[in-house]
């Protein structure tokens, strides 16, 4: 038995779940792993493992940019590291306020361990890859960022002796997140590596979508947002029919950066009269947003964080060795295509349409 299995053994052991049956769940591009506990009355939880000494640290949160880039990516990108008190902390905040996160049976910040409420199975991917309507999911998930919106949100998390920096989503972040495509797309495609010029076009023409966003940066954000971190609840009313999961990389940022995650997945199509009229649902109930000004924040932060994805997610992991990830590429692409049919993002579409050939495009 390894160290890490021993210590996980007997963190079940003291919490109460020592006889639990352990089975093993599918993962993701995550160092975090989970296992279903089945205990003797037939009852089931989650159980995550997050070890931490396989993510880089996180910023303290007087870092300066400096300082979070010297500390690696996540202190850079404003990600949580898998944090267990992220975790908790943020699932304190969602139940508090009716939403349908995991309740936490027990947890150990320090060893990276915690056994959550078990949500099902129902995953809305799953669920309309099988026939579901999707309408009434994906209606009941905008639903959820407006309550998540409707106040705002703390500088800091607190439950269950734990705290967590709700961070900014700011500019330095998205410039990080976006400009992996830089440096991964070209050994996933390859193209020569982009130079010095067609680097600093890059971020001279993103600069203004980063400063935007940064700008807009008001509201509680899960920030991956999208059809396989969501979970239909039926039974349940309301807000609360959506569950929640994979949330504790969760921030303040724009009003519409879940929505790019949600109603531009690059897992599933998600119909374009779909998105549009979940859009047109997310403002009729937000009348304090200007609709052109968020639609064109929308299409621009859309684009950065496709080509985030394109990079730093799918490249990368395709190259780690992962083909699985090969298959979502051209939806993303089309994603960021459409984005940049926006005439306020017209540079950047010559970029990419001098840079990256169509045949570079996976």
């Amino acid at each position: 038995m390894s160290a890490r299995e021993a210590l996980k053994t007997q963190f079940l052991r003291d919490a109460g779940f020592g006889q639990a049956r352990r089975v093993a769940m599918g993962g993701d591009a995550s160092t975090r792993s989970y296992e279903r506990l089945y205990a003797a009355d037939g009852s089931s939880f989650i159980f995550m493992d997050q070890p931490p000494a396989l993510e880089s640290a996180v910023a303290p949160p007087d870092a300066t940019p400096k300082q979070r880039l010297a500390l690696g990516y996540n202190a850079a990108a404003r990600l949580a590291a898998g944090s267990v008190a992220a975790f908790v902390t943020t699932a304190a905040f969602l139940r508090d306020r009716g939403l349908s996160a995991p309740n936490i049976l027990a947890h150990d910040v320090d060893a990276g361990l915690a056994v959550l409420e078990d949500l099902g199975d129902g995953l809305f991917a799953t669920l309309i890859a099988q026939g579901a309507d999707e309408r009434p999911m994906y209606e009941a998930a905008v639903d959820v960022q407006v309550a998540m919106q409707s106040e705002p949100p703390p500088a800091v998390l607190r439950a269950e002796g734990c705290e967590w920096p709700l961070y900014v989503y700011d500019g330095l972040a998205l410039k990080i997140a976006t400009d992996t495509f830089l440096e991964w797309w070209p050994k996933f495609s390859g193209l020569p590596a982009f130079g010095e010029a067609a680097v600093a076009e890059w971020e001279a023409l993103w600069a203004p979508v980063w400063v935007r966003g940064e700008a807009g940066a008001s509201v509680f954000t899960h920030r991956d947002y999208h059809a396989q971190n969501l979970l239909w609840r039926p039974e349940r009313t309301g807000v609360a029919r959506v569950g929640l999961i994979d949330f504790q990389d969760a921030l303040k940022a724009h009003p519409a950066w879940d929505l790019t995650h949600l109603l531009q997945d690059a897992r599933r199509d998600v119909p374009a009269e779909l998105e549009a009229a979940m859009l047109d649902r997310f403002l009729a109930a937000k009348p304090d947003l200007e609709r052109e000004a968020f639609l064109a924040d929308y299409r621009a932060l859309a684009a950065s964080n496709a080509a985030r994805i394109l990079g730093r997610v799918f490249a990368r992991q395709a190259l780690l060795g992962r083909p699985q990830y090969k298959a979502y590429m051209p939806r993303t692409w089309r994603y960021l295509e459409r984005n940049l049919e926006d005439p306020a993002l017209a540079g950047l579409k010559a970029w990419f349409d001098r840079h990256v050939p169509p045949e570079a495009r996976a």
